[in-house]
């Protein structure tokens, strides 16, 4: 076998093969001479067939066969033999097949890169710390009876953070039109789900109402068609409701997974999930610090090969969040570039973590493997069950391995590194985005207030608005509540 190689571009290689002309033909003879063993053909004994007749009739499928196989088994024979590290599958050409002759294809691949990693000492990243305080306690119960809440038909006007059933008709110049009407709909005021005037035109209607409103579609409006139109929406109010949240008690707690010690018990339990959320949001935005931190300070070529197939992993992940009818969704709706800049990014990363696992000989703690099993399998009503489900399992056990290895290598890089710790809220640091927003609204009234002088305060956020929010954020997830025992053990409880 003969073998040279060419650098084209960057990571790219182009590799030529020849194999001796012998070496095809023994291997396509030695294949007929086995086909004329078991194959039948009319007018001739099982067995008995002359090999020119086979040959006459197999040889050009078997030729074809053969050659593929002599081409990937030469393939990766000569990577093995330069020592070469393909990323992703090589691009097979075929140079000169001709039978009698020497073959000769050209293999065209990329290479992993070399990474020279940058000193961890260099590294500086910030640690946001926080505290619990009982106001963030009281915050979370709240919003913990919000999720629980349910509705209670009312005879008075309707306001803010109620809930009405109501009949719409949308028309557009005396026109209806597609997804403009509604019946039997229950919509909450303040919410901001219909477009802008919608919900507030509701507000002191009561049951039994029929209310016009003369509304515009924004000029932003997801339909092209509607954008910027007038519309008139003839509504009919079917009833009122208002919130009724559940009452702290044995009940509500045990709703938790908390049967014992009553409020101060549900509250304790409560602040140790909320502990525990704040220690792992804490690690994990210094995680994503210091890996921003070693992408910026590592420069590594990617290789386009193995960029591509993760895109293909972020979007059948993309797929997925659609639910069962993502099954029917074409994947071409979701464009590689609307994936490339996040699968870069984690490609890199994933190289330069795998150039420290390699550099500091790192494999995965088995104690460390079998504490977060068994972290896992502590939310289960059998816990024995799921963690014999993960040790028998390499595809699940390989998954926790990967995250506790990946674990290690931050705790490494963080040791090294120049870490800072700042002092901020619970909120902030478990829920930046609504922190962000709830700022972003505090500097927002400042300004219309200094404005106006004390005309009238500064508005304050819907309380329903504040309920979807807190939704969102993790603590709000049950503390300490056991789930029934699963079919799937492996599958992960809330």
């Amino acid at each position: 076998m003969q073998v040279s190689i060419e650098t084209t571009t960057g990571l790219e290689r182009r590799m030529t093969i020849g194999v001796p002309a012998a070496e095809v033909e023994n291997a396509v003879a030695a294949r007929l001479n086995e086909a004329a063993k078991t194959v039948k053909i009319n007018g001739f004994r099982k067995g008995k067939i002359p090999l020119k007749v086979i040959k006459n009739r197999f040889g050009k499928g078997v030729r074809q066969e053969v050659l593929g196989e002599i081409m990937s088994r030469s393939y990766y024979a000569a990577v093995t033999e330069q020592k070469l590290k393909p990323a992703g599958q090589p691009k097979i050409e075929p140079k000169s097949l001709d039978e009698g002759k020497d073959i000769e294809f050209i293999a065209t691949f990329e290479v992993y890169p070399e990474v020279s990693l940058s000193d961890f000492s260099n590294v500086k990243a910030e640690k946001l710390v926080a505290e619990v305080t009982d106001k963030d306690i009281d915050t979370m119960i709240e919003n913990l009876r919000q999720q629980r809440q349910e509705w209670e038909p009312v005879k008075r006007q309707a306001k803010n953070d109620d809930m009405v059933n109501i009949d719409y008709e949308g028309t557009i110049e005396g026109e209806a039109f597609a997804g403009g009407s509604g019946s039997d709909t229950n919509l909450v005021l303040g919410s901001g789900r219909m477009i802008e005037g919608f919900e507030a035109g509701l507000v002191k209607s009561k049951a039994g109402d029929e209310v016009t409103l003369e509304l515009t579609f924004p000029e932003e409006y997801r339909n092209k068609d509607l954008a910027g139109k007038p519309v008139v929406f003839n509504i009919k109010v079917n009833s009122v409701s208002a919130p009724k949240l559940p009452a702290l008690d044995d009940e509500f707690f045990a709703a938790f997974g908390v049967t014992e010690g009553g409020e101060a018990g549900f509250r304790k339990e409560v602040a140790a999930n909320m502990e525990r959320e704040l220690k792992k949001a804490s690690k994990n935005r210094l995680r994503t610090n210091v890996m921003d931190v070693l992408l910026e300070q590592n420069e590594v070529d990617v290789p386009s090969a193995l960029v591509a197939a993760e895109i293909d992993v972020l979007r059948q992940q993309a797929l997925q969040q659609f639910g069962a009818g993502a099954q029917n969704l074409d994947p071409s709706l979701l464009p590689d570039d609307l994936f490339r800049e996040q699968a870069e990014k984690r490609v890199k990363l994933g190289l330069i973590l795998g150039e420290v696992i390699k550099q500091k000989g790192l494999r995965a703690d088995a104690a460390k493997v079998r504490e977060a099993i068994e972290d896992i399998a502590a939310t289960y009503e059998t816990p024995e069950e799921v963690i014999n489900y993960y040790y028998s399992n390499k595809d699940q056990l390989d998954t926790v391995e990967s995250a506790v290895l990946e674990d290690q290598v931050f705790d490494l890089i963080a040791e090294e590194a120049q870490i800072k710790e700042r002092k901020v809220s619970y909120q902030e640091l478990t829920n930046p985005k609504q922190a962000a927003e709830e700022d972003a609204d505090k500097e927002a009234g400042k300004s219309k207030t200094s404005k106006t002088a004390a005309k009238k305060p500064a508005a304050k956020k819907p309380a329903a608005k504040k309920a979807a929010d807190a939704e969102k954020a993790p603590a709000a997830k049950k503390p300490a509540a056991k789930k029934p025992a699963a079919k799937k053990p492996a599958k992960k409880a809330d």
